[in-house]
């Protein structure tokens, strides 16, 4: 695939409409662990495996705390990572010491997409590869929003990213009208954590290891559960059927980590 004359820099368009740097940026967030989040009545939750570079590393970090009603999981480069969740943090910081109340979800997500479109239309700058699923609570209730590098954002019932992803948003298609009712908190992470599990090959199974949670609610803070924490979601989807990961039906099985996606 030859594209050099139009994807030298993100300024450029080619004659077909399209922005090449853009949609390299995309293919970053493919190249990365898949992570799902889900919204029911009360709650959001996110899931995400976790990759280690290495057998003599730890595994990356996925999800990442924002604010006392919000957290995101990651699916691309770490480090294009940092700099988003920093900046999000420091933008709920302001509110609160301004306003004296959280800040809303919507906006929040508003002003990353403006922060990361400055980035696809200066000559210089390249797009940020990593795609940002970002769960909260404010007055309006729950909230799943998925933030990719093109900078657009949309608010979701529920969503999947990353490698693999296809099966876990099969799942996620075939119950999606189930979510919006659930009350239970330990239920919908179940249900999240069999979506997350279809994205694995056949071989390899869910860990304390190599799964991270992350939920809040309209009562409850945002909160993380990664290695032994987790186990007492895990044994809620023992002995459960697999229904996805049959590795190469898969188009983005190929993928693999480079650049630090995580």
């Amino acid at each position: 695939m030859y594209r050099n004359q139009y994807d030298n820099d993100v300024t450029v368009w080619s004659p077909q409409g399209r922005i090449h740097q853009i949609e390299y940026a995309m293919e970053a967030v493919k190249q990365g662990a898949a992570t799902l989040g889900i919204k029911g009545k009360n709650h959001s939750v996110l899931v995400a495996l976790k990759r280690a570079s290495s057998d003599l590393s730890s595994h990356q970090k996925k999800v990442i705390p924002i604010d006392d009603h919000a957290g995101i999981s990651i699916a691309g480069l770490t480090s294009d990572a940092r700099i988003l969740s920093r900046f999000m943090r420091t933008e709920c910081l302001n509110h609160r010491y301004i306003y004296g109340s959280p800040l809303s979800i919507s906006r929040l997500v508003s002003s990353v997409g403006d922060k990361a479109q400055t980035g696809t239309q200066i000559m210089g700058r390249r797009p940020y590869g990593v795609g940002l699923l970002v769960a909260g609570v404010d007055e309006a209730g729950p909230h799943i929003y998925y933030i990719c590098p093109s900078s657009n954002f949309y608010e979701c019932k529920c969503m999947a990213i990353g490698a693999r992803s296809q099966s876990a948003r099969t799942y996620l298609e075939r119950h999606k009208d189930e979510f919006k009712e659930v009350e239970d908190l330990g239920e919908l992470i179940a249900h999240a954590l069999r979506a997350l599990r279809d994205c694995l090959p056949n071989d390899n199974e869910l860990t304390t290891k190599n799964v991270s949670v992350g939920y809040v609610g309209r009562d409850v803070e945002f909160t993380m559960k990664d290695d032994e924490d987790v186990e007492e979601y895990l044994k809620m989807i023992e002995g459960d059927e697999k229904r996805g990961g049959s590795g190469s039906a898969d188009p983005e099985q190929g993928a693999e980590e480079t650049m630090e996606t995580q």
